[in-house]
């Protein structure tokens, strides 16, 4: 249920990119991506709490790698 709701999340915020390069999107924007996530992440939207569990779940994975990258040689 959890996978299917941000499936579903993800395909509604690329298909609202309005098919815009990033790099275009981006030069009239003061928002990072993260930041529009976050703020969406704490609206009242139906499922919206499930980006900000997406961004929980991969900050987690990223200090992981982190973590394992500074152990290696």
């Amino acid at each position: 249920m959890r996978a299917a709701a941000l499936c579903i999340a993800v395909v509604v915020s690329v298909a609202c990119s309005g098919g815009k390069s990033r790099d275009s999107a981006a030069a009239g924007d003061s928002l990072t991506e993260r930041q529009r996530d976050s703020i969406l992440a704490q609206s009242r939207i139906p499922g919206a709490a499930n980006v900000g569990r997406a961004q929980r779940a991969a900050d987690s994975t990223n200090a992981r790698i982190r973590a394992t990258d500074s152990v290696s040689p």
